[in-house]
């Protein structure tokens, strides 16, 4: 996380035990994941995998969209939930804002563009997340600033394959690994992701340092009425090498595609 943020953030965190390690966003916290399953060797059709990408895009996001999710952070020594307002629009713009509880409420987040800034309600202070901060986490959770910019670049960040398949009572699941492309800002060695191919929703995305070992899995669950779609309504984020931690993301409530003018996505509405 930012240092100056850190700073803001984290005296109150030692002695209330509050958030001391994302969101999706979007919130955006949209972004690409699924369940774990076990995948047995067969025969495999011919899959395109960057369109299976896009068309879970394309149903998991809108061309904007707002609503309200509770993220619970399951940490070693401490619990703590926040309520979360969103909006988002485009690939490029989102605004995060906490509702609950009252320590952190009006803290927000804003992305435009490439650029990230937080404001603090507290000190009335708006501070730009630098680039050497994005691997941080975003109010304590196990999602990062960089999971903020990425959300929904899988497919033209990574080299992907269809590596399996495995035909289940709920649809056909596909396995897409992807390799970092040689220009491509990305930190991890390589991602596995696992696609319902029938309903075009994710399953769960696993993500792999330079020498192959697991650094954390993001699964999607309880599909259900959300948004007018039938979409995972649960995001869970699970850090390889810290068992009986995660962060969990819950939807309230989803709206796709309300009138946002791009001026909802400034640093004034920021600071409201």
């Amino acid at each position: 996380m930012v240092y100056s943020f850190l700073r803001e953030m984290r005296p109150d965190m030692k002695h209330n035990g509050s958030l001391r390690r994302t969101i999706g966003t979007a919130v955006c916290l949209c972004i690409l994941c699924s369940a774990a399953a076990a995948f047995e060797p067969g025969k495999r059709a011919e899959h395109n995998p960057r369109e299976i990408l896009e068309r879970v895009d394309k149903m998991m996001h809108g061309d904007s969209s707002s609503g309200i999710l509770v993220m619970t952070v399951q940490a070693e020594h401490w619990t703590r939930t926040l309520e979360v307002q969103f909006s988002t629009k485009g690939d490029d713009r989102f605004l995060v804002r906490i509702l609950s509880p009252k320590k952190e409420k009006g803290t927000a987040t804003l992305r435009s563009g490439s650029d990230i800034w937080n404001y603090l309600p507290k000190t009335n202070r708006v501070i730009k997340v630098p680039s050497v901060s994005l691997a941080s986490s975003w109010m304590g959770s196990h999602f990062t600033y960089d999971d903020m910019l990425k959300d929904r670049r899988l497919a033209d960040d990574f080299l992907s394959a269809v590596t399996n398949e495995e035909a289940t009572e709920s649809g056909l699941l596909v396995e897409i690994t992807g390799t970092p492309k040689p220009d491509a800002p990305v930190v991890w060695g390589s991602i596995r992701v696992v696609v319902n191919t029938d309903l075009d929703l994710p399953r769960w995305i696993r993500y792999y340092d330079e020498n192959g070992g697991l650094v954390r899995t993001l699964e999607f669950s309880d599909i259900g009425p959300l948004g007018g779609r039938r979409l995972p309504r649960r995001q869970r984020m699970t850090p390889a090498e810290k068992p009986g931690e995660f962060t969990d993301v819950v939807y309230r409530d989803l709206v796709f595609n309300p009138d946002l003018d791009d001026a909802f996505f400034s640093l004034r509405a920021l600071q409201r």
